[in-house]
């Protein structure tokens, strides 16, 4: 499992509080992006459902010292032991949802705001999700994916999907097909072992 209290960033299930800026990397991360309101009902009345939020997890202010290389070590200390007053929270920087269906896992969404992309926080969103599928119960997990969308392929197929089907206009802002991807078992030794691998690099890259 993962142990977010050693790394840059976590994972947290989405809150109706959370929305207004989920929409704000939604409305730039999609052409047909979902309403306010379809948020909204899912947290509220799909009990199916189950949507997570990445957040940093330091102030904004200490990180991008540490990104610099300048010492933020000073004002990180007199923060925790509140000598100076609190930050707001932090920022959303990425989310992602499932719907449980008997033993599948359907991933709905993933989405990282553009400015924090490459820095493994979709990926650190997909391992949160297959550890809550494994959780539930499920044996598979899908997802649909554009066929234009090399990268997002890419990251499924790092973590075993394989395309094993299509939707002929599956998108209604342009008619693109989608790919269905779909993992093998998920329970399997073979599967965990891979994701142990995974799991590990991703930790080491995003650790404080």
């Amino acid at each position: 499992m993962i142990e977010f209290s050693l790394l840059q960033y976590r994972v947290e299930r989405m809150r109706v509080a959370d929305l207004p800026e989920v929409m704000e990397i939604e409305r730039v991360s999609f052409t047909a992006p979902w309403t306010m309101h379809a948020f909204d009902y899912k947290l509220h009345y799909n009990e199916a459902a189950r949507y997570y939020v990445a957040r940093p997890q330091v102030p904004r202010e200490f990180e991008t010292a540490r990104r610099t290389g300048k010492s933020a070590r000073p004002f990180w200390v007199r923060w925790i032991e509140g000598a100076v007053a609190p930050l707001p929270p932090v920022s959303i920087v990425g989310y992602g949802g499932f719907w449980k269906m008997l033993d599948e896992m359907h991933i709905s969404t993933l989405a990282v705001a553009p400015a924090e992309r490459r820095r493994g926080i979709g990926e650190l969103l997909l391992i949160a999700m297959i550890e809550a599928a494994q959780e539930s119960g499920a044996k598979l997990i899908t997802l649909e994916v554009r066929k234009s969308n090399e990268s997002a392929q890419a990251l499924y197929r790092k973590y075993l999907f394989e395309i094993v089907g299509e939707r002929t206009r599956y998108y209604s802002d342009n008619g693109e097909d989608a790919w269905i991807m779909t993992t093998p078992e998920i329970t399997t030794a073979s599967f965990n072992d891979g994701l142990d691998e995974l799991r590990a690099a991703l930790l080491t890259r995003l650790a404080m």
